[in-house]
C-alpha cells in the first residue's frame, strides 16, 4: 500500500524514534527554561504595569507593546543573525529560551498587571496603614491573592509557549519541529513525521489546557 500514510512508512518513524524522542527532550528544556525566564519577567513588568512609578508605568507599556506587537518569528531572528554583528554569538538554545521567554514575559505580565488590578485598592492601602513599604505589601499580601486570579490565563500562556518553540525549527533549533522536519525531508515520509510531532504537542498542552479551563470554571462558580 502507497500513500502518505503506508504502513512501511509507520515501520520507518519507528526505527528512527530516538531522532523525534531527542526533539522532545530539547523541546521539554527550552519550555521549561523558557516559562521560568518568562514567570520572572511577568511578575516584575507586571508590578510594574500597576506601581505608583510612572517611569515604570511606561517601561511596563514599552516592552508590552514591543512584544505584543512584532512577530516572535522577528524576534528570533535578530536574537539567532543580528547579535552575531554586535558581537554577541548564542548557542540556539539559548536563542530559544531567550526568545520565547521573553516573548511571553510580556503576556504574562499582563495577567499579573490584571491580577493586581483585579485585588480591591483596600488592602494595598491597609498594607500601608500596617507600616508595610510597598514591595513588602506586594509580596505578602498583594501578589498572592493576585496568583488565584492570574492563574487560568498563565496557564493558557505556558500552552502557547510550549507550541510556539517550534518556531525554532527555522533556525535548526533542534526542537521537535526542527526533528520532524529534518526526518521528513530526508526520508520523504511527511504524513507520519507531522502526525506523530502533533500528537507529542498534544501530549503536553491538553492537559495543561484543560487544567487551564478548569480554573475558569472554578472561578466563574465563586464569582
Amino acid at each position: 500500500m502507497s500513500g502518505p500514510f503506508a504502513g512501511f512508512k509507520w515501520l520507518a518513524l519507528i526505527r528512527d524514534w530516538s531522532v523525534f524522542a531527542e526533539g522532545f527532550a530539547y523541546t521539554i528544556a527550552v519550555s521549561l527554561l523558557a516559562l521560568l525566564l518568562a514567570l520572572i519577567l511577568g511578575v516584575l513588568f507586571g508590578v510594574l504595569g500597576t506601581s505608583q512609578w510612572k517611569l515604570g508605568r511606561n517601561i511596563n507599556r514599552i516592552y508590552v507593546e514591543f512584544m505584543q506587537n512584532t512577530p516572535l518569528v522577528i524576534q528570533i531572528f535578530f536574537l539567532y543573525h543580528g547579535l552575531p554583528h554586535l558581537g554577541i554569538v548564542l548557542p540556539v538554545f539559548s536563542v530559544g529560551v531567550l526568545g520565547v521567554g521573553i516573548y511571553h514575559g510580556a503576556y504574562m505580565s499582563e495577567a499579573v498587571r490584571a491580577g493586581i488590578q483585579a485585588i480591591h485598592r483596600g488592602q494595598l492601602e491597609a498594607a500601608y496603614s500596617q507600616g508595610f513599604k510597598y514591595q513588602d505589601a506586594m509580596r505578602h499580601i498583594i501578589l498572592p491573592q493576585a496568583k488565584r486570579m492570574a492563574l487560568p490565563p498563565l496557564t493558557n500562556q505556558v500552552v502557547s509557549l510550549i507550541k510556539n518553540t517550534s518556531v525554532l525549527a527555522m533556525v535548526a533549533g533542534g526542537e521537535l519541529m526542527y526533528q520532524a522536519d529534518s526526518w521528513a525531508s530526508t526520508s520523504l515520509y511527511y504524513g507520519p513525521a507531522y502526525i506523530v510531532t502533533g500528537l507529542l504537542y498534544l501530549i503536553i498542552c491538553l492537559p495543561l489546557a484543560l487544567y487551564a479551563s478548569r480554573l475558569e470554571r472554578r472561578m466563574e462558580v465563586r464569582a
